[in-house]
């Protein structure tokens, strides 16, 4: 299956232009209406399609330059063919003749059209790549390739829309801490924003190299069941949201990354994104929400700079309702009983988190060998000083972390958690970097800066004279 039916973007037969015009006029000195309103969309849609190839078709005939040599950023190319080559474009694809030439360091060849309109990955027009990149970050490349067929310009293949984002992805990352920098200064924070909510954690995602097997080993070693998904590993999440006086959330910048070390990169563009905007606005107050994992706040404590710390309220009700499980059993009235009274009074009380150690301690001398009451009192014991939802609600402060978990679901799971799908590192991130920008609202931003990652300075040694501007 070929992956583009080709066109001809120059050609002086076609005059698509001169076509569209007549087909309008006819319709315009026609007095019956169609016959048939689908197909008159269709044919409609043809022609302008044809017309704006044939326009782009002409444009990027200008971008050549017909020369037996060229200078590249300082080095001499001397040309070596003369062909025609197929490019993707937003209405399709097509032919364009173009010089080639061969660069003196390396046997690669360059071509001056490409690096002189940005022609992305050897094919793509910018506009092509960048709607193709928007629509592979929400959806499956299948579903691309439909959604493409049925809109009826471009057609990509889905292993072409597949390749696109990895190949982008590449370029990204070699220059991300300072495009993401660019982006950070483009920004003002709102004026209205007084808080600053800063959230990570993490959710698993099945990978193509996962070491299930070797897993499966440590846990049959370590007296353990090998159950559960054994191939996931720990993609990591973060997000970085403002809030007004009344709590009401303005603006959300997320991230994610593919399993690494310690969540290394996400960390350190975490740490990144807020200096930036204590740089630009340092009277905004922090507040660092998380579970109970001993990584996050080994992190977010020493690291990022002072602010409140708090500990996500669901999580420490879900110990809560295990040590009250284990006490009464879980869903008898007196579980039920126990555990609606106790969640009201760590939610909403100043020092509900005391009570409740109370409450757990007399349950651990009724129950000593209870181990899940065992660990939900250490489990307090060690985050009591980061239970304050209820002082930060009355200041209308963020006290959970909803955001970050909303990001894990919305950014990883709904794309990278679809039945069947397993994940290496470079094509699940060539996914995460793209969707992360969509719903940071920093796509159309940043799409510019990757654009010009394929630009080179193209310039005529000197008396040398361009075939075309010479005709």
């Amino acid at each position: 299956m070929q992956a583009w039916q080709s066109y001809d973007l120059v050609s002086s037969e076609t005059h698509a232009m001169d076509q569209l015009h007549d087909f309008l006029r006819q319709r315009r000195e026609a007095r019956a209406p169609v016959e048939d309103l689908h197909a008159f969309e269709q044919e409609r849609h043809r022609h302008f399609v044809a017309a704006e190839r044939e326009a782009l078709g002409h444009e990027l005939a200008r971008f050549d330059l017909d020369v037996p040599a060229i200078e590249v950023e300082g080095e001499r190319c001397h040309r070596v063919l003369r062909c025609e080559t197929t490019s993707a474009s937003a209405v399709g694809p097509g032919r364009v003749e173009r010089s080639v030439s061969r660069h003196p360091h390396g046997a690669h060849a360059v071509c001056p059209l490409e690096l002189r309109a940005g022609i992305i990955e050897g094919s793509w027009t910018p506009l092509a790549a960048k709607q193709a990149t928007w629509v592979v970050a929400h959806w499956t490349p299948k579903e691309g390739e439909e959604l493409f067929d049925l809109l009826g310009n471009m057609t990509p293949s889905k292993s072409t829309l597949d390749r696109l984002p990895k190949a982008l992805q590449n370029h990204w990352e070699v220059q991300r801490p300072q495009f993401d920098a660019t982006l950070r200064h483009q920004e003002a924070i709102p004026p209205e924003a007084v808080a600053m909510a800063v959230s990570l954690d993490g959710v698993m995602t099945p990978m193509q190299d996962g070491q299930r097997h070797a897993k499966r080993q440590h846990a049959r070693a370590t007296g353990k069941a090998p159950s559960g998904p054994r191939g996931d590993q720990e993609v990591g999440g973060a997000t970085v949201s403002y809030d007004d006086r009344n709590g009401e959330r303005l603006v959300t910048r997320r991230m994610a990354r593919m399993p690494e070390p310690n969540k290394a990169t996400l960390k350190w563009q975490l740490t990144a994104e807020v200096m930036g905007a204590l740089i630009q606005r340092p009277d905004l107050r922090v507040v660092k929400v998380a579970d109970g994992a001993p990584d996050n706040w080994s992190y977010l404590g020493e690291t990022l700079p002072f602010g409140e710390e708090v500990l996500d309220f669901y999580h420490a009700a879900e110990h809560l309702g295990d040590a009250l499980g284990a006490a009464y059993g879980e869903g008898t009235p007196a579980y039920q009983e126990r555990w609606e009274t106790l969640r009201v009074v760590l939610r909403d009380e100043d020092q509900g988190v005391d009570t409740v150690r109370e409450a757990l301690c007399r349950l651990r001398t009724r129950f000593p060998r209870r181990q899940a009451i065992h660990k939900a009192l250490a489990y307090f014991r060690e985050h009591r000083h980061r239970m304050c939802s209820s002082a930060l609600r009355a200041q209308n402060l963020p006290s959970g972390s909803g955001v970050v978990e909303a990001a894990c679901k919305t950014l990883v799971s709904q794309r990278l958690k679809r039945s069947g799908m397993r994940w290496r590192p470079a094509g699940g991130q060539a996914i995460l970097t793209f969707r992360a920008l969509c719903q940071s609202e920093r796509f159309e931003r940043a799409w510019p800066l990757l654009v010009e990652t394929y630009k080179r300075s193209v310039v005529l040694p000197r008396n040398v004279i361009a075939l075309s501007e010479h005709r």
